[in-house]
């Protein structure tokens, strides 16, 4: 694995991925120009687009770094699409491209047979980030708390994507009396995933509602989606209540609107310190 999380290398020339959903995501314009050596690959792929438009259809855009640095929205393909995409393009390299890439996605098959391995590819790329190593051991607890209430809600006939999302947003509204696009507005947050935008407390209380309600829903054995979200009040309560004391005692707000767009979260954190 390449040690910028950012960068992966095919011959010599580097492609920009990133991870979400569980898989990597790989630029269109570096794929491009590898396969075809274009003197202006983002223009090759606007009349490609033009030429094809089923294929936006199969991208997504994600913030990856550009030749000055700055995050800049990307057109992006998973491992699968990338096949598609390869397609509309006649090249030599094809082929061994293809090859690349299955050994690539060989990765990911591997991440699934060993979680340990998953877990510490997940904290590099973190790390590559700028987080720090406490804000890291937390996100990733966070992330295998919210895959054990994904797998119960799962177990009691809780349908995927629209019905998740809402059971998630009665756990937000009464831990932190935001939904997930609400909190995401309060944060100055776009396409960008909120848990990676929150900071410590914040990512623990995320955690206390999620386990509470996984907890909730096994002693309680709830079924189907609407005694699921009677759960997912109470479990949120739990968290909500306990922040809400916290913020008594110590008189601030665990709620912030501060985000780590344009400054990572370990330089924040030092900045924090010095501060005191």
């Amino acid at each position: 694995m390449d040690k910028n999380k950012s960068l992966i290398v095919f011959q010599d020339k580097k492609i920009r991925r990133t991870w979400f959903n569980n898989e990597w995501y790989f630029s269109v314009v570096d794929i491009i120009i590898i396969l075809t050596d274009s003197p202006n690959p983002t223009t090759y792929w606007r009349v490609l687009k033009h030429r094809e438009p089923q294929l936006v259809t199969i991208c997504n855009a994600f913030k990856l770094p550009a030749e000055d640095k700055k995050l800049r929205l990307t057109d992006c393909v998973n491992t699968e699409n990338a096949f598609r995409l390869i397609q509309s393009i006649p090249s030599k390299k094809a082929e061994p491209f293809k090859r690349w890439l299955a050994k690539v996605g060989y990765e990911r098959v591997q991440e699934i047979e060993n979680p340990e391995l998953a877990q510490k590819r997940m904290k590099e790329l973190y790390k590559l980030k700028g987080y720090s190593d406490e804000w890291i051991e937390k996100r990733v607890r966070g992330i295998f708390v919210r895959q054990e209430l994904t797998d119960e809600w799962k177990k009691r006939d809780v349908k995927e994507n629209k019905e998740y999302a809402i059971l998630t947003n009665e756990i937000s509204k009464a831990t932190f009396d935001k939904t997930v696009e609400e909190y995401k507005k309060f944060k100055g947050l776009n396409k960008e995933n909120l848990r990676d935008h929150m900071d410590g407390l914040e990512l623990i209380f995320t955690m206390l509602g999620e386990a509470s309600t996984t907890k909730i829903a096994k002693s309680k054995n709830a079924q189907g989606f609407f005694e699921n979200k009677e759960v997912a009040k109470k479990g949120g309560k739990i968290a909500g209540d306990a922040r809400k004391k916290l913020e008594i005692e110590a008189g601030e707000k665990i709620i912030i609107s501060e985000n780590y767009l344009k400054e990572p979260e370990s330089k924040k954190r030092k900045q924090l310190k010095n501060k005191k």
